[in-house]
């Protein structure tokens, strides 16, 4: 009887977890983010969720939240390359160690 028991318990446990986590906004699946001079970059958000895994990989450096990104390089706590930067070392490093990488090049992220 405890044996049933305790894993009814377990299979609640495991419920809850699955529908909060199933529940969340994972935000939009492709982020439109100003380029500069260059044009618009066309961020694939839900492809990087899938790919990394992990949302602290890239929220570190910002909330996860509308704009955000924007609202820091106004309040000039992002500089101006910094999350470009972070993007293409990322890239770099996966096309080095031979893993397939995202684009490395301006006019493959920016687009007038």
């Amino acid at each position: 009887m405890k044996s049933k028991t305790f894993l009814s318990i377990i299979m609640l446990i495991l419920l809850a977890l699955f529908s909060y986590s199933s529940g969340q906004n994972t935000g939009s699946e492709n982020i439109v983010l100003e380029g500069g001079r260059m044009g618009k970059v066309s961020f694939p958000h839900h492809i990087h969720q899938n790919i990394l895994g992990d949302c602290n990989y890239c929220h570190n450096l910002f909330p996860k939240a509308s704009n955000s990104i924007k609202k820091l390089k106004a309040e000039g706590k992002l500089k101006k390359k910094e999350i470009m930067n972070y993007c293409r070392d990322c890239h770099q490093s996966k096309e080095k160690n031979k893993e397939k990488a995202g684009p490395t090049s301006c006019k493959e992220c920016h687009h007038k």
